[in-house]
């Protein structure tokens, strides 16, 4: 204990001699510890253990693949659902519909997220309720009204009954009615991002339809399943051809693969820098401990020759490397979990599932903590093993710089500063290509103002507002209130239409063409849509007032659709029907004439509607009172920040209705922003910039130690030659052309690793790391960089004192 305690003193006292030494080894170790262990952790949650669920690779969503390649939604009836539970391949069908509804019971009404789900398949997720139990079938017997009653999800017992242990056999009223409260599912029980689970009403009607999701029998797999479910789906279509695309193929694609793994490659990606940057970062604490062990061979030599054993010397480098991989690990650990909570953060909204939990991963912690201490272990000994082949009168009489200058020891930092630059190289191209994308998407022309509007969500409950035009006269008394306050520039009504992704893809007729039916993005908006996004008007007119009010069957559609179905610039006087204007009450009434002949009456300049980089699609417009749905959108252009008013907005809307909740209001911006490929463009850019920075510097510090190193045990060479009459600016070339090769090679290398990224540069950044202007910048970085690094020794080599210099010989 004794000989610890001194020898940790040593150790302090060593490391206290060289800060920079020391600060650079710590902070390289728990750069690379920290980065690493974060980003794997968010990979481990999102990809490896995405959901609770057993067997969730079994648990499929139903698509179709239209004749484009898109995936399309469908939903089923409560026929068609039976249909499907008949089949050999699926082991349950569950159906599903959201509904917002409100608490009543409290002081102040609480908006809550519910999810109606067929309770037929009780054992379809597999989870046992933490509490009381799930639904099961005769909460909702067939073709009866359901029980009242409901499960809660955790985080809403948590919050609204402060986790209440006797919380099975409350009563909780949901909109002035009552429900008993018969369970509470796990933590991690999210399933559809609901608060509460209700039973679903399912009947024979063949109008109402409800997302499903299936459970494949063990040993199924997703393409034999979709082959039994094509003529099926095939059967369905032919009764409702206006739900469907008229050519389609049946996919089932696993919760996994649908929310889980599109965020992977973003992750891999990311996971490659970090471990790059880790790499690094070894390779700098390598680089920093052979130069000082170098410098420190005579030292030991002496101590060895006074009696030192080759264990004592080797315990004392071995407490100096535990010190500084301890500091660094501590530093590390630091860092991981702050860079994960950063990370988090960064994140795009609802691009992974809400299923997943991310914490800190321990055993990728440990790894890359038990990377870190072996490489500082390793080359912290590298000298004391060394003593065991050198003649120690030898070490002791020689010259300890030009000792150390080995030809093997050159070779080693050699390569290792090669390594690093192309790393370092390669970072910095993919950050900048990231870093291009997004600037495109930033640029991108929206054809639309998102500038002080926002989004407000308004739902309304079951049996409320039921006919057609009870329902346009409360949509419309709604917009009308928020129009006339005075922070409000302007209101409209964009049931589905707010961008830069809006419309529902639908199949429409054209008058005159008995061919093959287009599709078009069908828009339900009010007059009031246009002026207030900005969206100019190319020609003809928008339909006014009285019109929408009473469902006039008129239409306006984009430049996109004009240039496609009329190309002569006729478009306006043309005819379209929607076959999907169907009136189906009560949730979806429409207006008497909505299945009829639409007259196109306008054309509008075209504006984003499929996203950010996609291309615009054809777009259809029409008053939102041709369909209604039990909810809408109310856009609200303002003179002040949006935000701002939201309180008073909400006034507004209890003073028509004390039960009119909102949802979720964002503004426009966020909108955009909340675009996957905005979000995920943003993460890869921000993310990878950072980390090529961070390897820019560890690099440029390698590189800083490999020529002080070499200018140290070169210092009698340049006596030497300044003594025979070379100048300072000699020495400098010399220092600069002997690092030159090393940097060289690491660019080369560099190129060839960002050419043979290229093609995943494409797919995971959008941009092209073969870009000539990226490279020849990062390149062009690089090398001042290099410059820099390599300037501050060589400066010094130059004003070296020959006299001086030669007394170390």
């Amino acid at each position: 204990m004794q000989f610890l305690g001194s020898d940790l003193r040593y150790a302090a006292r060593e490391l206290r001699k060289r800060p920079g030494f020391t600060l650079t080894a710590i902070l390289s170790l728990a750069l690379g510890i920290g980065a690493t262990s974060a980003v794997f952790s968010v990979i481990y949650a999102v990809l490896i253990d995405p959901f609770p669920y057993p067997g969730s690779d079994r648990i499929v969503e139903l698509r179709l693949v239209d004749k484009a390649g898109h995936d399309r939604f469908t939903g089923l009836t409560g026929p068609q659902m039976d249909r499907l539970r008949q089949t050999r391949s699926l082991e349950s069908v569950v159906g599903m519909d959201w509904w917002n509804l409100t608490t009543t019971d409290g002081d102040l009404p609480e908006d809550v997220q519910s999810i109606h789900i067929s309770p037929n398949a009780p054992n379809h997720w597999g989870i046992p309720a933490l509490k009381g139990r799930w639904l099961i079938p005769s909460d909702a017997p067939y073709g009866e009204e359901p029980q009242r009653v409901v499960v809660l999800g955790y985080q809403f017992w948590q919050r609204y009954f402060l986790g209440d242990p006797h919380i099975v056999g409350r009563k909780i009223q949901l909109v002035h009615k009552a429900y008993e409260i018969v369970g509470v599912m796990p933590p991690r029980f999210k399933w559809g991002d609901g608060e509460i689970y209700l039973p679903l009403h399912v009947t024979q009607d063949p109008h109402i339809d409800f997302a499903t999701s299936l459970k494949l029998r063990p040993g199924m797999t997703t393409a034999q399943a979709s082959a039994e479910l094509q003529p099926i789906l095939e059967e369905f279509a032919k009764q409702a051809p206006e739900n469907y695309p008229e050519k389609f193929r049946v996919t089932l694609r696993s919760i996994i693969e649908v929310y889980a793994r599109p965020l992977g490659p973003t992750l891999y990606l990311l996971l490659g820098a970090v471990a790059s940057l880790l790499l690094i970062g070894c390779g700098n604490v390598s680089i920093l401990l052979l130069a000082r062990g170098a410098e420190r061979q005579h030292e030991l030599a002496v101590r060895a020759s006074v009696g030192a054993g080759r264990l004592r010397i080797i315990r004392q480098l071995l407490t100096e490397s535990l010190a500084i991989a301890g500091a660094g690990t501590l530093l590390g650990v630091l860092l991981a979990w702050e860079s994960l909570s950063l990370l988090i953060k960064f994140l795009p909204e609802h691009s992974f599932p809400a299923e997943s939990v991310i914490k800190m991963n321990v055993p990728v912690l440990v790894f890359s903590i038990c990377l870190a201490i072996a490489t500082v272990v390793v080359f912290g000994l590298w000298p004391a093993l060394q003593l065991s082949r050198p003649d120690i009168a030898r070490l002791m009489q020689s010259s300890v710089r030009r000792m150390t200058g080995s030809a093997h020891a050159r070779r080693t930092h050699s390569a290792m500063v090669g390594a690093q630059v192309a790393l370092t190289l390669l970072l910095l191209t993919v950050a900048s290509a990231a870093g291009k994308g997004f600037l495109k998407l930033v640029k991108t022309d929206l054809g639309y103002d998102p500038g002080h509007t926002m989004s407000v969500p308004i739902p309304i409950h079951d049996n409320t507002h039921v006919s057609w035009q009870d329902r346009s006269q409360y949509f419309e008394q709604l917009r009308a209130k928020i129009a006339a306050m005075p922070e409000v520039v302007a209101a409209g009504i964009s049931t589905n239409a707010t961008p830069p992704s809006n419309g529902w893809d639908t199949r429409i007729e054209i008058l005159g063409n008995s061919g093959e039916k287009p599709e078009a993005r069908l828009n339900f908006v009010s007059p009031e849509y246009f002026p207030l996004l900005r969206i100019p008007l190319a020609q003809g007119r928008v339909w006014d007032h009285s019109e929408t009010m009473r469902g006039a069957p008129l239409a306006v559609i984009n430049q996109t659709m004009a240039r496609q179905y009329w190309p002569n610039g006729n478009a306006i006087g043309q005819q379209v029907r929607v076959p999907e204007l169907k009136d189906e009450p009560p949730y979806s009434p429409a207006a008497p004439e909505s299945g009829g002949w639409l007259q196109i009456v306008g054309v509008v300049a075209d504006a984003r509607n499929d996203g950010l980089r996609n291309t615009i699609k054809p777009s259809l417009y029409v008053p939102y009172t041709l369909r209604l749905r039990m909810f809408t959108q109310i856009l609200v252009r303002t003179k002040v920040p949006p935000m701002s008013i939201l309180r008073g907005i909400r006034a507004q809307l209890v003073q028509v209705d004390p039960d009119q909740q909102v949802m979720r209001v964002r503004d426009l911006d966020a909108w955009i922003t909340g675009q996957q490929e905005y979000a995920q463009q943003r993460l890869v850019a921000t993310l990878f910039g950072i980390f090529s920075i961070l390897a820019l510097v560890l690099a440029a510090v390698g590189l800083y130690s490999v020529v002080s190193y070499g200018v140290a045990t070169r210092t009698n060479e340049f006596g030497i030659r300044m003594a025979l009459g070379a100048k300072a600016a000699d020495v400098i070339q010399i220092v600069l052309s002997s690092t030159a090769a090393n940097v060289g090679g690491g660019l080369a290398a560099g190129l060839l690793l960002c050419l043979a990224f290229d093609r995943l540069a494409t797919k995971w950044v959008m941009e092209s790391s073969r870009d000539p202007l990226i490279l020849a910048s990062v390149t062009l970085l690089l090398i001042a960089a290099a410059a820099l690094a390599c300037f501050v020794p060589a400066r010094r080599a130059a004003s070296v004192d020959p006299m001086e210099a030669l007394r170390y010989e």
